[in-house]
């Protein structure tokens, strides 16, 4: 027989028939569930949320996919539009080879590439979008902004910020010699 991917066959659950694995290590900052909701409610959810179907119970056990899964939990926006259903692919497999599946899933995700981030934050800024547009939709703050513009090195993405004076020279005249310090 051949093989098919668990991804070809997604499947409407509703969420009470969910639950979550009791072993998952991962965690999800505030501003980054901020985001995962923004964008589940904006692009709807775009992955399944991967489960182990147990017979016995008739309940899904989430391997993969908690934080999508809580999305819909606490806001009645996505539940309502989704009908409380939850797309999920299965996998059948025991509990070790589930609890290393989710350190995988956990794990590739991998990070974002400080140099290519910058250019994507020039590149929207080239589109006409303000720090603000890119602070909500790419769920930054306004240091990370910054940051990452300094990195592009442009003053093209500095020409909207309005920089205080934080020192005037003095003129050679009014400057006082310093003091020499004691020695101990």
């Amino acid at each position: 027989m051949e093989y098919k991917s668990p991804v070809y066959n997604v499947i409407a659950v509703p969420i009470e028939k969910v639950q979550p694995n009791t072993y998952n290590p991962n965690t999800v900052a505030p501003p980054e569930m901020k985001l995962l909701y923004e964008s589940i409610r904006i692009d709807g959810y775009t992955m399944p949320i991967v489960c182990y179907y147990s017979k016995a119970e008739d309940i899904y056990i989430i391997v993969d996919g908690f934080h999508r899964y809580r999305v819909m939990l606490e806001h009645q926006d996505i539940y309502e539009r989704e009908k409380g259903l939850l797309p999920v692919s299965v996998i059948d497999k025991p509990i070790d080879q589930r609890m290393a599946s989710t350190i995988r899933h956990n794990r590739a995700r991998g990070s974002h590439d400080v140099d290519l981030m910058s250019n994507i934050v020039k590149e929207l800024h080239d589109f006409g979008r303000s720090d603000a547009w890119i602070s909500k939709h790419l769920g930054m703050d306004k240091d990370e902004i910054l940051r990452l513009k300094q990195i592009t090195g442009l003053s093209a993405l500095f020409k909207d910020v309005k920089f205080g004076q934080a020192w005037q020279p003095a003129d050679d005249e009014e400057t006082e010699p310093l003091e020499d310090f004691p020695e101990e």
